[in-house]
């Protein structure tokens, strides 16, 4: 797997775990609207190296969460906004990533 779609699952992972662990309202709000934001940048069907990719370069999305929920909690909002988007990849199956399928 690609060290940095590798290292961008755990991150998502692990944020959804803390919000799980210390549940926060404003947070969880926060990451379904990021969800929403980027269900508009990234259009359709998508792979998670892409969002991979867009969470690599995505200032943005700090800067996003940053708006709602102030510098302590913003890495976690981004976090678990790219998490539950990631369930919407076309590769993402069953919690892991699946192979790309050879014609």
């Amino acid at each position: 797997m690609d060290p940095q779609l590798e290292s961008a699952l755990y991150q998502w992972r692990d944020g959804e775990r803390r919000l799980l662990a210390e549940p926060d309202p404003l947070v969880d709000d926060a990451a379904w609207e990021l969800v929403d934001e980027l269900r508009r940048r990234l259009g359709g069907a998508f792979r998670l190296d892409e969002l991979a990719s867009l969470y690599a370069r995505g200032e943005w999305a700090g800067q996003f969460a940053l708006e709602r929920v102030g510098p302590t909690r913003a890495t976690l909002v981004v976090d678990v906004g790219f998490a539950r988007y990631a369930r919407e990849a076309s590769d993402f199956g069953g919690g892991v990533v699946r192979p790309a399928h050879r014609l």
